[in-house]
């Protein structure tokens, strides 16, 4: 966890480690261990928008992928449709209990991407 809380201080310098995080020892857990890295919204009408054999670590956190924007750097499985548009409905990666330290190991190329050129 120390690993994706600089990492998320070196993407968000003003996150602040408080005396809560040090009591939970958020900083030497890791991240997927955590209840935040999770969320199952089973009541969702679109739940689950992607197939998997395992609902109950479908993890909805990151709904709208933000890997998307990548393109064929996500690492994610997708194609590319007739028209340009990329087709993620068979990739789960983003939707794994496993998944939110990758997804968040790619946010420095997300924000090279949304920089002001």
């Amino acid at each position: 966890m120390r690993e994706s809380c600089e990492k998320g201080a070196a993407i968000c310098p003003n996150i602040k480690r408080s005396k809560a995080m040090e009591e939970k020892n958020m900083l030497n857990t890791k991240p997927e261990d955590m209840k935040y890295s999770f969320f199952s919204h089973k009541e969702c009408e679109c739940f689950p928008c992607h197939k998997t054999n395992d609902p109950d670590n479908f993890n909805c956190l990151f709904c709208y992928c933000p890997l998307y924007a990548l393109g064929e750097k996500c690492g994610g499985n997708f194609k590319y449709l007739d028209n340009g548009i990329k087709d993620c409905s068979e990739c789960l990666v983003p939707h794994t209990r496993k998944s939110y330290s990758y997804v968040i190991s790619k946010y420095p190329e997300i924000l090279e991407i949304a920089k002001k050129k």
